[in-house]
């Protein structure tokens, strides 16, 4: 059995931050061929599955870069390497320092929770009304946040120059580790997305991998949080526009994200 494991943003999806119909149609054809594939994305749970619904995404699905594992044949969800108290604290502070807005997720009975401090700047605001308002999850005051909740990571937004600088303090902590890119809100902001050192999209793809007997993985990735399981996947494609390291690390590139590059190379590696 082969496993194919797809990224998101950069990789499967477009420019518009969708599976595109080309795309759509390349994966109803993986399915009628019966090649098993499935999600391994950063994003959050809540915010991927707004973008991967009615795409027959019928496998378990990697969220939150490993943290979270989502059955939808079982309805099973499965947390693993959550933040503790001590480290939601320490990156709450740093975040506090530079002026930022820490968003705290958290999630609990199956139901996705937002915390947050006051807002420091527009693109903040932006984020809760025109996102996390219309969303499924429960968006709180950080005050609200209760002693040990399941804390699967924080993200913030910022100026570039003030997001560098803090990814560069997360990812000297022991415990801690940070990824981050430009946002889509442009203007120069940056998001940030901050996790427990051991939670990453290797060790989750390697359960799977057992779990569902796969013989050979295959994975497409374009960021740094795609590495991991790059390093152990048989085969792995980083999409033209990933970065250059991601490119070194890949069996191979392939295509543009923005061009259906992914579709593209799956109807010719495997025949559709």
């Amino acid at each position: 059995m082969q496993l194919i494991f797809f990224d998101l943003d950069g990789t499967l999806l477009n420019d518009a931050s969708e599976i595109s119909p080309f795309t759509k149609e390349t994966l109803l054809l993986l399915n009628d061929k019966n090649i098993a594939y499935t999600l391994a994305t950063g994003r959050t749970m809540l915010s991927a599955q707004r973008i991967v619904e009615g795409h027959d995404f019928s496998l378990p699905q990697i969220f939150n870069n490993g943290v979270t594992i989502w059955d939808p044949k079982t309805q099973q969800l499965t947390l693993e390497n959550l933040l503790n108290n001590a480290e939601l604290a320490n990156i709450i502070e740093l975040a506090f320092a530079q002026g930022i807005t820490p968003f705290v997720n958290v999630i609990d009975q199956h139901q996705h929770y937002i915390y947050h401090a006051a807002t420091r700047h527009y693109v903040e605001k932006e984020l809760i009304d025109k996102f996390f308002s219309s969303s499924k999850a429960i968006v709180l005051p950080i005050d609200a946040l209760p002693i040990n909740s399941q804390v699967t990571n924080i993200s913030m937004i910022a100026t570039e120059h003030v997001i560098k600088n803090m990814w560069l303090a997360f990812n000297t902590h022991a415990n801690l580790i940070a990824y981050a890119g430009p946002a889509l809100q442009g203007d120069n902001f940056w998001w940030l997305d901050v996790h427990h050192r051991s939670a990453n999209k290797g060790v989750a793809v390697t359960n799977l991998k057992k779990q569902l007997g796969a013989s050979k993985v295959i994975c497409f990735g374009d960021g740094d949080n795609d590495l991991s399981m790059f390093a152990l996947a048989d085969e792995s494609y980083a999409p033209e526009n990933a970065k250059v390291e991601i490119k070194e690390s890949a069996t191979s590139v392939i295509g543009h994200n923005h061009k259906d590059g992914i579709a593209h190379f799956l109807r010719e590696r495997f025949s559709l």
